[in-house]
């Protein structure tokens, strides 16, 4: 039998070491699903419930393994449904391969049945590479180039493989006039800055008198560097969410998250800091950074990411490690006293007494800090977090200690609703070992978790570690936007848009032969957790949590808070007196005191 397009193209993945494909199947990838017959399914096709949960799923394997992310999806509505999830990809700089269907070439410029423009709708989420295969010679070089575009620049890249192609014989480029052959494989490689750009960012750092450093992403290869430079500057660390997993939070120096769902010791050292270093992230609230005046040096691999967000002093075009090796002999070792790493270290015990308090506050009927703070100390130690964008999102940056080993991610930038479901899908095909937990809000459960619950339970028997831990805080209502409307708009909550229905989520579980856990009084958290943890597959425990409970932001003071509280008594005829009452309450009472911020 002839080796087709569609064989070439998986034993040519197979060959870059891809191991699965999330999908969804349709006719315009019919070729390519008889090839992965043909294939016994090597690469293994991973059927999500929809493609954009496919596309999620290949940004979460990529996340959680280091390793490309690969999605296929038919032509028209299949590649039009993976856009979400390769736009968060794209934000969040994570490498990720999409293969998909056209209509035959013949039929092209038709308006025929599912005909879409796909490359026009695609060259600017995956505008790094997105080519269209026409002939067989073109393979396997416009693979080749996807895949490694995708791991060079840290961003999805698209085939388009109309359905007629995929059916033809393949012939591979000749050494001819036009032809383009290629090869497998890249090394590895180090991009450093020069001795003379080291020399100045180290005469930034070795003025400083308060140093304090802003972690993301990319500094997750170079942990002992930047433990290293925090201890010999006498630094506080701060970390953006996507850095969150970087350094643990046992380090009595590390402030933990920045930004709105940051944290106060966190506000502190970016308030208080003479000098910052950036190592890694394009954190983009600049109001959460210091003043404009104060000396700073950023480090960043993508130069076209560098210099963005604040008025850097020094750009270093660099990786994290390489860089920060060469960088530390450049510092000096004694620096006097440690009296701003001191302070920095005060703040971080205040505030973790603080949100010790704030979570043990009574609520109706469940504090949702609680469920999260109860949920901290029994992780393993190799557990996988995810989280869900929503009030959720704050529970997971303020509540969840990153211990050394355990991962932890969510969408950063594009901030989407829905992955945290389908990312941890993603990570059980990366870590099939580890035990993994997706911390959600039930609005996000509501619009796509709930269906990728049957993926779980599809591939449940593929994880030598059976848990699947989807936890749902169930306050129906779209809190976090509630809450933005009341704090940025002054606006009492929208019934009509905000609130939702009341769903049996761990019944849903229950009905697919998983484990289903119902929490509704505060005393039984802890307990939910420990039978969650004890389940022989994926489960989903679902709180009932208060809507009421405000996710404060750090910043916030006295006089914000009282105005928002007071937005709320601005007449809302859904919701009677007392209630607004009592939302006003609550809001004070979780502040952590009159006159303090």
């Amino acid at each position: 039998m002839s080796t087709k397009v569609s064989d070439h193209i998986l034993e040519r993945l197979r060959a870059w070491g891809v191991e699965q494909v999330f999908g969804y199947p349709g006719d315009g990838i019919n070729g390519l699903l008889a090839a992965w017959g043909r294939a016994e399914d090597r690469p293994r096709f991973i059927q999500a419930r929809h493609e954009e949960m496919s596309a999620f799923e290949a940004v979460g394997y990529a996340k959680f393994s280091g390793r490309l992310g690969v999605c296929a999806a038919t032509s028209g509505p299949g590649a039009i449904h993976l856009l979400n999830g390769l736009y968060d990809a794209k934000l969040d700089h994570v490498p990720v391969l999409a293969i998909v269907g056209q209509t035959n070439r013949t039929a092209m410029g038709g308006s025929y049945q599912q005909e879409v423009d796909l490359h026009t709708l695609y060259k600017d989420v995956a505008s790094d590479f997105v080519e269209t295969v026409t002939v067989p010679e073109q393979l396997p070089n416009v693979l080749d180039r996807a895949i490694r575009t995708a791991y060079a620049r840290r961003s999805p890249t698209a085939l388009i493989i109309p359905a007629d192609v995929q059916e033809l014989d393949y012939s591979p480029p000749t050494h001819e006039f036009k032809m383009v052959p290629s090869s497998l494989g890249m090394s590895d490689y180090t991009a450093t800055p020069t001795d003379e750009a080291l020399r100045r960012a180290a005469d930034v750092l070795n003025e400083g008198d308060k140093v304090a450093i802003l972690v993301g992403q990319g500094a997750a290869g170079a942990v002992a560097e930047v433990q290293e430079i925090a201890e010999l500057l006498g630094a506080g660390v701060a970390k953006a969410l996507l850095g969150k997993d970087v350094l643990s939070d046992e380090l009595p120096y590390v402030t933990g998250p920045i930004g709105l769902l940051g944290s106060r010791p966190s506000y502190e050292l970016m308030r208080d800091c003479d000098t910052l270093l950036t190592i890694g992230s394009s954190f983009p609230y600049t109001q959460f950074m210091p003043d404009f005046g104060t000396r700073a040096v950023q480090i960043d691999i993508d130069p076209h990411m560098i210099g963005m967000r604040f008025p850097y002093e020094v750009n270093l075009v660099g990786d994290a490690k390489a860089t920060l090796r060469r960088l530390l002999p450049m510092l000096n070792s004694d620096r006097g006293g440690r009296e701003w790493q001191d302070t920095v270290c005060a703040n971080v015990k205040r505030w973790h007494e603080t949100m010790e308090r704030r979570a043990a506050l009574s609520a109706d009927p469940i504090n949702p800090e609680h469920v999260a703070r109860a949920l901290d100390p029994l992780l393993p130690d190799n557990a996988i977090l995810t989280s869900d964008s929503g009030s959720v999102a704050n529970w997971y940056a303020r509540h969840i200690t990153m211990r050394p080993g355990m991962r932890g991610s969510l969408s950063g930038t594009l901030a989407t609703m829905g992955p945290g479901v389908p990312y941890a899908i993603g990570a059980k095909f990366a870590h099939p070992d580890r035990p993994v937990f997706a911390l959600v809000g039930d609005g996000a459960m509501q619009m796509n978790g709930l269906a990728e619950m049957i993926t779980a339970a599809k591939y449940r028997d593929r994880w030598s570690d059976p848990r699947l831990v989807v936890a749902v805080w169930n306050n129906q209502d779209l809190n976090q936007v509630t809450w933005e409307m009341r704090a940025m708009e002054g606006a009492p909550q929208f019934l009509p848009s905000q609130s939702i229905p009341d769903v049996q989520y761990a019944a849903f579980a229950r009905s697919l032969g998983l484990t289903g856990i119902r929490v509704e009084k505060p005393e039984d958290v802890e307990a939910g957790w420990r039978a969650a943890l004890e389940a022989d597959g994926p489960c989903v425990i679902e709180f009932l949590t208060d809507p009421a409970v405000p996710p404060i932001p750090p910043h916030a003071t006295w006089e914000q808070m009282e105005a928002t509280a007071a937005s709320i008594l601005k007449g809302d005829a859904d919701r009677g007196s007392m209630v607004k009452q009592g939302l006003k309450a609550k809001v004070q009472e979780f502040l952590p005191g009159k006159g303090k911020s």
